[in-house]
């Protein structure tokens, strides 16, 4: 039994990574838990574990007192002495105990200590790799969606994650099998154990897949200066070339638009707006609102932060969108207020 307890440990640590050290303190932990519940909790033990021989001991420890009042925890000295002259007051002696001795209950608990301390060892090893991966995109295969919550199980390598329902695309319909990219937003840890948080709606997975698909983001000729997003619906991307002989724009959808469509492909139809970034913030607004055309863009006097945006009657409502996207994304991809008027409504007040 002893032989195949420490080939299992042996097959923990290759199969599962969990290094055998971590295990030997838990089983040790497991046996000691057993041996005092099964022994009342009054009893001092010592567990060892020897690698090299394969062998499991379990010790009880009692200490030398010249009377005893606890049989449990001590043993006199004349006792003492009679297995040994070499002891005196205060020494501790280990007598071993068989671990076949253990009760059923006892047993029980060892093998639940050890169960959860291969969990929390798993747990540990894909917390720790995840933690790597923070912030990146990873690929995944749809397993199961709950028909009550639409939460969705991944499978992502060897592991299993939940993507919440708020965590994807609004419009998004997951079917079993589905291959989808998800986002790693944080690593968070509290009373239930740590665990991974994946979104498909968060701006950084725009952000990821643009560095996967266009080479000139990945190599820095080309650079992200900024992203809106109301995911599943619209966002806009700020895009900024490093080279005077690339064009952002142009990088970003690609021959045919191929590069853009296979963005938009992943997010579900989600339309995206690649808008090139200027320094000069009223030409930077401008574009922002595309597809609108802008006649002028003016800084307001009263704050640093604040535009007032004219356009002709016509691209007024276009420069606004439904129910005010349009211009609610070129404020968050701006980082301005902005106040769009038409020229009719000027030449009223």
């Amino acid at each position: 039994m002893n032989k195949e307890f420490f080939d299992a440990l042996d097959m923990l640590e290759k199969e599962k990574g969990i290094p055998k050290e971590y295990m030997i303190e838990r089983v040790e932990a497991a046996l000691l838990s057993a041996y005092k519940k099964d022994s009342g909790g009054k009893e001092n033990a010592r567990v060892k574990l020897d690698t090299v021989k394969k062998d499991i001991k379990l010790y009880r420890q009692l200490t030398v007192v010249d009377e005893v009042v606890n049989e449990k925890a001590e043993i006199s000295l004349e006792d003492a002495q009679n297995k040994s002259k070499k002891y005196d007051i205060g020494d501790v002696i280990e007598v071993e105990v068989k671990t076949k001795n253990f009760g059923r209950i006892a047993a029980q608990a060892a093998k639940q200590v050890i169960i959860q301390g291969i969990r929390e060892a798993e747990r540990g090893i894909m917390i720790k790799e995840y933690e790597e991966k923070k912030e990146e995109i990873i690929n995944s295969v749809v397993t199961r969606v709950d028909p009550t919550t639409g939460n969705a199980t991944l499978e992502i390598g060897k592991n299993e994650m939940v993507l919440f329902r708020h965590e994807q695309i609004e419009n998004e319909n997951l079917q079993v099998g589905d291959r989808i990219k998800v986002f790693i937003t944080e690593i968070k840890k509290d009373s239930r154990g740590p665990s991974v948080i994946l979104s498909r709606v968060h701006s950084g997975l725009v952000r990821r897949l643009f560095e996967l698909e266009i080479p000139e983001i990945r190599d820095g000729v080309v650079e992200i200066k900024s992203i809106a997003r109301e995911a599943g619906s619209r966002t806009k991307v700020a895009v900024k070339s490093n080279d005077p002989n690339v064009d952002p724009i142009g990088a970003c959808i690609g021959a045919k638009g191929a590069r853009k469509n296979n963005i938009t492909a992943e997010l579900c139809g989600e339309k995206i707006d690649i808008i090139s970034y200027s320094d000069i913030n009223e030409e930077f607004i401008s574009a922002a609102l595309a597809p609108a055309t802008v006649d002028s863009v003016i800084k307001l006097p009263d704050s640093d932060r604040a535009y007032r945006v004219i356009v002709a009657d016509e691209q007024l409502s276009l420069a606004i969108g439904k129910e005010g996207q349009n211009a609610r994304l070129a404020a968050k991809l701006t980082g301005f207020k902005i106040d769009i008027k038409s020229n009719k409504t000027l030449e009223q007040q």
